[in-house]
């Protein structure tokens, strides 16, 4: 991965756990799964404002979203200038907003 970009611990934990997830339910489909949130990364770190600003946070925190293609995941992340912070792979239907704790 990229040097500019920095899972925080529990995202990478939900990466890694979603693609062994998908893996066992079909072979290849972790694979694919990683490469759809890896390709979601590397167009954030090529245009950082692509991104939706996450609704219902305070406008002075620059939290943004990328779906991840094909999959029910967005990558949440943070600009924080020099590097991206990546700070949940999250699934979209499950406890909305979990991982506002992880902004401190």
């Amino acid at each position: 991965m990229n040097p500019r970009v920095r899972f925080e611990d529990e995202a990478d934990a939900e990466y890694r756990l979603a693609g062994r997830w998908y893996e066992a339910r079909r072979e290849r489909l972790g694979l694919e799964f990683f490469d759809a949130v890896d390709a979601a990364i590397r167009q954030i770190l090529a245009m950082p404002n692509s991104g939706s600003p996450v609704p219902r946070l305070p406008a002075d925190v620059p939290v943004r979203r990328v779906p991840v293609t094909r999959f029910p995941y967005h990558v949440i992340y943070l600009d924080a200038k020099t590097h991206i912070r990546i700070l949940a792979i999250a699934h979209d239907r499950r406890r909305p907003g979990y991982w506002k704790t992880r902004l401190a």
